[in-house]
């Protein structure tokens, strides 16, 4: 009868235990040390960590306060600008990275800055395997990088506009199996039309492979990014840029992983 009595406890105990390990789970909270892992690249609070390069300007200089922090968000503006004059720029994260994913969030806002390009429209994107803020040249309008293309559906609410594409400044990649040398591929990515919040993720295994994910769905991937005379591009920068469009970062967040 005790040795029964043992037996039940312990059982009772063991469903309890897995009870309680389901609903921690079914609530999307994270195993014990799982956070740990992600290093936020953005603070919440200011521009640490982050240098600006805009075209026709030393490192450093922030052209007309384009990049800012408000209310715990990365915000690219223009309310300083009475239109476009030709300046494109970038934001530098202060480390290169190799194997890692990429997480953030991000809307568009309000409308684009007076005679920028059209097809800058709800326009930006990461810059990931980008050559140093040093090598860049004064007068140099983008980073020579693999850039994941941010866009958002057109205004009229109409125009499906894939996020997360492939652009291409100064490389390639490798698509199905061949050197693809367009400048710009559409991915399979939903269009977001409004400014709602997107959650995206870019994974990035050296010269390897690039996955882009939108809520967690692969909507692209291809391999063997490269320099236009074919160097592998093992690592780079990760930066952010200023195309004419607002744009917002409630989180930005990578994540190391293991060659």
């Amino acid at each position: 009868m005790y040795i029964t009595q043992i037996l039940v406890t312990i059982f009772v105990l063991a469903v309890s235990h897995t009870a309680c390990n389901a609903d921690h789970h079914k609530k999307g909270e994270s195993k014990p040390g799982e956070d740990e892992e992600w290093i936020q690249l953005f603070n919440g609070k200011n521009l640490d960590g982050w240098t600006p390069k805009f075209k026709g300007h030393d490192a450093g200089v922030n052209y007309k306060g384009t990049f800012v922090v408000e209310n715990g968000m990365l915000r690219v503006k223009y309310d300083k600008y009475e239109k476009w004059d030709g300046v494109f720029g970038h934001l530098f994260y202060k480390s290169e990275f190799s194997h890692y994913i990429l997480r953030c969030e991000y809307r568009f806002i309000g409308d684009q800055l007076k005679g920028g390009p059209g097809w800058a429209t709800r326009n930006n994107g990461f810059m990931v395997h980008g050559q140093s803020l040093a090598t860049m040249g004064k007068n140099q309008s983008f980073p020579t990088s693999i850039e994941v293309q941010l866009l958002g559906g057109a205004p009229n609410g109409k125009e499906k506009r894939s996020t997360m594409n492939l652009c291409t400044p100064g490389t390639h990649v490798v698509l199905d199996d061949k050197l693809d040398k367009r400048h710009c591929i559409s991915s399979n990515g939903p269009t977001f039309y409004g400014e709602q919040w997107v959650s995206v993720e870019i994974e990035v295994r050296g010269s390897e492979l690039i996955k882009h994910k939108v809520n967690g769905k692969v909507v692209m991937q291809y391999k063997a990014p490269q320099l236009n005379d074919g160097t592998l591009l093992e690592k780079g920068t990760i930066s952010i840029q200023a195309e004419t469009h607002p744009i917002d970062f409630r989180k930005i967040e990578v994540k190391v992983l293991k060659k």
